[in-house]
């Protein structure tokens, strides 16, 4: 993405292609990494490989085994950060205002000076993707690393979000839903991109590109036992080269 619009159009999302991703976490990683080292309080990070770790995470990779009616099992990992949702749930239940989602590109924030840790918006969230901070005690979410794609201090090719930057398998997209003609949207109508549990209307403009078919590999025909045991035999009596030579004829 080479530029932001300034429209109030404008809806910043990601696009996460579950066919792609393989779960490796580096997305994790690498949003924790980042928003450690530059948003607002640090995020909670102690005694992790002690007896009890306390920490806090905005992206988060869930893994399911997924067995459909036809075909065999398949593994999915299911990435999972803030939506970013039109209607945001959030938002309307939060008493001070502190959760909020902005007009000019749609990213839901959290204003963390006026948070008072009533986890109000943890509740109302249907995803799941609101987060406590166990230190600070002010809620924690996805911000689209909202000082990283604005920044004109960094090289264009890093202004998107660390974890779309980070994904080794191209599996996260990021970009503009709203605009029909963005890469993002072409993929969402090329592969049928899908909100994710809709009946809660909360109009999650993330998207998600679902897993394609699996085709089973076709199982190689096996040589018959019974002419394994006779080649052994017949390699054991004749020796190396006299099998040899029958291979070479087999050619």
């Amino acid at each position: 993405m080479t530029s932001l619009p300034a429209s109030t159009a404008v809806k910043l999302g990601l696009v996460i292609d579950l066919d792609t991703c393989v779960g490796c976490h580096a997305c994790v990683i690498s949003c924790k990494e980042w928003n450690t080292g530059g948003y607002g309080s640090a995020l909670a990070d102690a005694d992790a490989y002690g007896d009890a770790p306390l920490g806090a995470f905005l992206n988060r990779v869930h893994t399911f085994e997924v067995k459909p009616e036809e075909g065999p099992a398949t593994v999915v990992h299911f990435p999972k950060s803030c939506l970013h949702c039109d209607d945001a749930p959030c938002v309307t239940v939060c008493p001070t205002g502190a959760s909020y989602k902005r007009a000019e590109d749609g990213i839901v924030l959290v204003n963390e000076d006026a948070c008072i840790g009533c986890g109000l918006c943890a509740w109302a969230c249907p995803y799941g993707a609101r987060e406590m901070d166990p230190v600070e005690k002010v809620m924690k979410k996805c911000t689209l690393c909202v000082d990283r794609i604005y920044n004109e201090n960094i090289v264009e090719e890093d202004r998107i979000p660390s974890c779309v930057r980070t994904c080794p398998a191209g599996a996260r997209h990021f970009g503009d839903l709203n605009d029909p003609a963005s890469a993002v949207s072409e993929l969402v109508a090329a592969r049928g991109g899908f909100d994710l549990m809709p009946e809660q209307g909360t109009g999650p403009v993330n998207k998600y590109l679902p897993p394609r078919p699996r085709t089973p590999e076709p199982v190689p025909d096996l040589p018959d036992l019974a002419d394994l045991a006779a080649d052994a035999r017949e390699t054991r009596a004749e020796g190396f080269f006299g099998w040899l030579d029958r291979a070479l004829e087999r050619l």
